[in-house]
């Protein structure tokens, strides 16, 4: 039986949970994951626990914050003008938009949600969804080659 080294393939199901056990990512036994261990396809906490382990072996692993999605950015948050949304756009809490911000010149598409809606002003929060979350995933080895 082979066990997974550093540029290992490998075929993986996962799943991914934030701490409150609301999952983020799911990859069933039926449509899995192949990656080469190594490419920075996961996070290295994963990558890590998968060495010297064998197709069949489930392991579990919580990755930090700041080698998942980084920490949460006070200065990612900021108000905007309803008006800058355009005409077709009624903001509500939770809803995520997609917005174009521009930097250096070069203009790019970002997520964005809306934390609040107060008269003409709503708080965008542009920091990633999971970003200053503990990341837990039960990762199920299927194939090591």
């Amino acid at each position: 039986m082979s066990t997974i080294t550093n540029n290992s393939t490998i075929t993986i199901a996962f799943i991914g949970k934030l701490d409150n056990g609301e999952i983020f990512k799911s990859v069933d036994e039926n449509s899995p994951f192949t990656l080469q261990l190594g490419n920075q396809e996961l996070p290295p906490t994963v990558e890590n626990a998968l060495i010297g382990r064998s197709a069949g072996d489930i392991i579990k692993v919580r990755v930090s914050p700041e080698e998942g999605y980084g920490g949460r950015q006070k200065l990612l948050v900021q108000k905007i003008s309803k008006k800058s949304l355009g005409d077709k756009i009624v903001p509500k809490p939770g809803m995520i938009l997609s917005l174009t911000v521009s930097k250096d010149g070069v203009d790019h598409q970002v997520p964005a949600t809306v934390m609040s809606v107060a008269g003409d002003m709503v708080e965008i929060d542009y920091n990633h969804p999971l970003a200053g979350h503990h990341l837990n995933y039960e990762v199920t080895i299927i194939k090591v080659e």
